[in-house]
Formats: C-alpha cells, sequence, structure tokens
C-alpha cells in the first residue's frame, strides 16, 4: 500500500455526538430528536438488482424501461462495458446521503430529511464479487471509518474518499478516487461502480412492501428512530431505514451495523426471488422502477450480461464478510480524539484469497506436532494476566512457550506466522478455533495476539487429556438462513 504524507485538513466532522468504536447510550435527559442528516447504510439495494437482473422475470420485463431511469457517471477509467466474459467480476456499491435531484419536501418528509442537498461521504461501501461461473457471490463490508491512505490527502476515513475527489461537484472525481483506495486496499480490480441515494433505498423499500426481520435483543435507539422488540418484526419503509442505520446501542456499533446491511439484504434478495414478487406483474414492475431509479452506474455496466453470468444465483449462495480489522482504537487527530477502525493489512491478502477461492500454503500445510511449535502470546486486547495464562495453557499441550507480552489493542483474535511456517501455525489453530490465523511479515514465529473477542486456548483437562479434534476452515463469509436472528 502507498504511504502518503499526513493531512488532516480535509477531515470530515462527525456527526454524531459519540465517538464511534462500540454501543454507544443517548446522553442522559429526555431522548434527543433525531439527527436531520444521518449516515444511512443504502449501498445493499445495489445487490438487489443483481437478484432482479437474474431472474426470468427480469427479461420479460421492458428492458428499456428498466435502463431508461438508471443515471451514470464515468467511473471507470478504462472500461469498455464488454467484460462480462467468462471472467471474475468486482461491483463496488456505495451509498450516500445525497437527495437525488427532482426530491420533494414530501420525499424528504419520508426520511427525516431537510433540503440540504445531504451528505456526500460514503458511508455505505461493500464489493459484490462475481466469480467467472456465476454461482455464488461475495457481499465485503468496508467500516466507513477505516484509517486509510487516501492518495493526495494524507491519512483520512475511508468514507471522506468520495468526498475528497469532488464528492457532488465531481462524481466522477469521487467515484475514481474512492476506487483507487479500495483497490490499493485489496488488490482487487474494481470493474464496475454503482451509486444509491438515501431516497433511492427509502422507494425500494416500499415497492418491496413489508418485510420480516428477526433480532436477539429489544432495540430502542432515538437517534435512527429504530425501536423493536425481540423476536421477529415486520417492517415498512421507514422501519427498514432505521432498521439498516441503527449503530447506536449495538455490541459493536458500526461493525454491528455492517451484519445488519448484511442481514437485510439476504432477507430482501429472498423476498425479490420469490414468487409474490416475481409472479405479480404489477408488483415486480413497481420494484424494477424503483431500483432503476434509485441507482447511478458507470455506462460500461451491462445488466443483461450481469444477468447471464448470474443465472445460477440465488438467495442462499450470496456469502457476507467484513474486511480483517485490528480494533477501533481512539487516535489524536489535531489535538482532539477520534475512534476510527485499524485495517488489518496483514491478514488482507489471505482474506481476498480466501474470498477469490484461492489456496493458500497454509491450507496445503501438514499440521506440525506440538513439541516442534514455539509460541508467543501477546495480549492486545483480553483481560490482564491473559497471555500468561494462554502460554500456560498451551505449554500444557505440549507446545514451547515464548515469553507473554503485551500488543495494540485489536478486536478480533489472530494467530500470526511467518512465511515458511504454515505447519506451525496450523498446529495452533485447533485450539482457539475462532481465531484468524494469517501471514505476517513482522513476526519471526507463530504468535498469538489476544484480542477482545474472549477466544483463548482452554486448560488442559484434570482427567483424560485429550487434544481438541482439528475444526473445518473458517468459512469465506456468513449466509443468513431464512429464520435467522441478529443482534
Amino acid at each position: 500500500m502507498t504511504n502518503h504524507p499526513s493531512s488532516y485538513d480535509a477531515f470530515p466532522v462527525p456527526e454524531d455526538p459519540s465517538l464511534h468504536g462500540g454501543a454507544s447510550a443517548p446522553p442522559p435527559g429526555p431522548p434527543p430528536r433525531p439527527k436531520r442528516r444521518r449516515r444511512v447504510i443504502r449501498a445493499i439495494v445495489i445487490t438487489l438488482v443483481v437478484a432482479l437482473v437474474a431472474t426470468g422475470g427480469y427479461v420479460a420485463y421492458n428492458y428499456q424501461r428498466f435502463i431508461g431511469g438508471v443515471s451514470h457517471v464515468d467511473a471507470i477509467a478504462d472500461n469498455t462495458g464488454d467484460d462480462f466474459d467468462g471472467v471474475d467480476q468486482n461491483i463496488l456499491l456505495v451509498g450516500d446521503d445525497h437527495r437525488p435531484d427532482g426530491a420533494t419536501q414530501a420525499d424528504l418528509d419520508k426520511l427525516g430529511t431537510e433540503a440540504d442537498g445531504g451528505g456526500t461521504n460514503t458511508d455505505s461501501m461493500m464489493v459484490l464479487h462475481i466469480p467467472a461461473d456465476g454461482s455464488t457471490a461475495s457481499l465485503i463490508s468496508f467500516p466507513r471509518d477505516s484509517w486509510v491512505d487516501i492518495p493526495g490527502h494524507g491519512k483520512n476515513k475511508l468514507n471522506a474518499a468520495f468526498t475528497l475527489g469532488g464528492g457532488n461537484d465531481d462524481p466522477e472525481g469521487g467515484a475514481r478516487l474512492l476506487i483507487s483506495v479500495i483497490q490499493d486496499m485489496t488488490g482487487l480490480r474494481i470493474d464496475h461502480y454503482v451509486r444509491v441515494s438515501l431516497l433511492g433505498f427509502y422507494n425500494i423499500a416500499e415497492a418491496l412492501g413489508p418485510i420480516d426481520v428477526c433480532l436477539n435483543n429489544a432495540v430502542n435507539d432515538p437517534y435512527s428512530t429504530v425501536n423493536l422488540p425481540a423476536g421477529v418484526s415486520t417492517l415498512n419503509a421507514q422501519q427498514a431505514l432505521a432498521f439498516v442505520r441503527q449503530r447506536h446501542g449495538l455490541p459493536n456499533g458500526d461493525l454491528d451495523r455492517q451484519v445488519r446491511q448484511q442481514y437485510f439484504l439476504s432477507v430482501e434478495a429472498r423476498k425479490i426471488l420469490s414468487a409474490g414478487t416475481l409472479l405479480n406483474p404489477f408488483k415486480l414492475g413497481n420494484v424494477l422502477d424503483a431500483v432503476s431509479g434509485a441507482i447511478e452506474t458507470d455506462p460500461g455496466l451491462n445488466f443483461i450480461d450481469l444477468a447471464t453470468q448470474l443465472r445460477g444465483l440465488n438467495a442462499d449462495n450470496i456469502n457476507s464478510a467484513t474486511i480483517p480489522i485490528r480494533g477501533t482504537p481512539t487516535i489524536t487527530v489535531n489535538g482532539s480524539p477520534l475512534s476510527i477502525v485499524e485495517v488489518d493489512t496483514d491478514a488482507m491478502p489471505d482474506f481476498i484469497n480466501s474470498v477469490l477461492g484461492i489456496p493458500s500454503a497454509y491450507e496445503s500445510a501438514v499440521e506440525a506436532a506440538p513439541g516442534d511449535v514455539t509460541v508467543t502470546v501477546l495480549n492486545g486486547g483480553a483481560a490482564n494476566g491473559a497471555a500468561g495464562a494462554a502460554t500456560a495453557s498451551l505449554v500444557s499441550y505440549g507446545f514451547v512457550g515464548g515469553t507473554p507480552g503485551s500488543a495494540s489493542s485489536r478486536v478480533e483474535t489472530t494467530i500470526q506466522y511467518p512465511a515458511g511456517q504454515e505447519a506451525a501455525a496450523k498446529a495452533v489453530a485447533p485450539y482457539l478455533p475462532g481465531a484468524a490465523v494469517v501471514e505476517a511479515p513482522d513476526v519471526t514465529g507463530v504468535t498469538v495476539v489476544l484480542g477482545s473477542d474472549g477466544q483463548a486456548p482452554a486448560p488442559l483437562p484434570t482427567a483424560a487429556p485429550v487434544a481438541p479434534a482439528p475444526v473445518a476452515p473458517v468459512p469465506e463469509g456468513t449466509t443468513y438462513a431464512a429464520g435467522a436472528c441478529i443482534n
């Protein structure tokens, strides 16, 4: 990744009264009035286009009527529109608070917003990866607060890239700068670009009609206006908008909001592919009109070609994943505290390879014997003394223990290893089945960094000492089955 001089001149001012980085409660006293300019997730509706165009109902519909409502922006410099030829595709999906031209006061009233133009920070960013055979798809989420290098602007939050590139004044420049940052982060080539507005999300949700979601716990958040009980709730369009926007009061803040986005997408895709939508010409027409009027794409995105490649896709083989992160530390910028998401650049290559289905040296390695492996445990967010306790547990299973220590704060427990020690890392992995395993150039041996997720090797049982059975590899992403519940 290219390094650039640090610059904070264009840093966006946070809108919410609390810093991102976990659950946050409203201030004492009466509930505050809902924010008028909210950072809302809309990009998830773009993937619904994939579900729509992958069905016979779409082809039967008037194609010209659909594409006539789609706006275009020249976001992809070298795209000819002829690249759906049996190769992998990566489509960048973004959403922001901009108000489409022609939005009426009645439209704005639906959203609880003002005619102020809205925000142009792209707070919803996902890459839809479609393999060449189109049999599955992967939806990769990018936390809006990811602290990244933005060419020409130094370090900044990822959601500022579009604005720094020109925003609504120069949507082409904004899109191209954001694409450049995403490509530098992941190594993926972005083939197409889709942007959707706040109003666009609402119109699509309204066209689809009421939708059921299931929550593990009741929520009541005055910032997003969502107020739902635990269990299954049936949402209208306004409630759906609030549901995917909530981050206050969730255990992992904005990271849980991304789970909401992925979950909601799966539920909506399943509804689109149901007979109640596909076999109802009036409803299908309304949904298609809402989708086409909501999106802005690069001119090279050909929906017929996309549909052909995705003919085998269904609502249950869309995998969801979030880029690897180290944690949500608070840093100081211009003398003020700022909560960010620290991207785990070491883990990124293996993560992307897993999405692409590329076998790694780790996957093909033969597990080493514990007695041949030295493990150093560092505490990056667990309770005091956790590194020493974990070291003792691993030693009890036959590993050679290194000196316990501390590491920078992170959420996810990680097993790191240098190139060439894949077999040693693979020996440790069964004892920490929830940990990520990544190649890291800055370690000299297998290193376990404990995060705040509570992962730790269990002590050796006092009765019959038996090593834990090997576990299956962690899947590339998560699919949300019908009836699943989330935070």
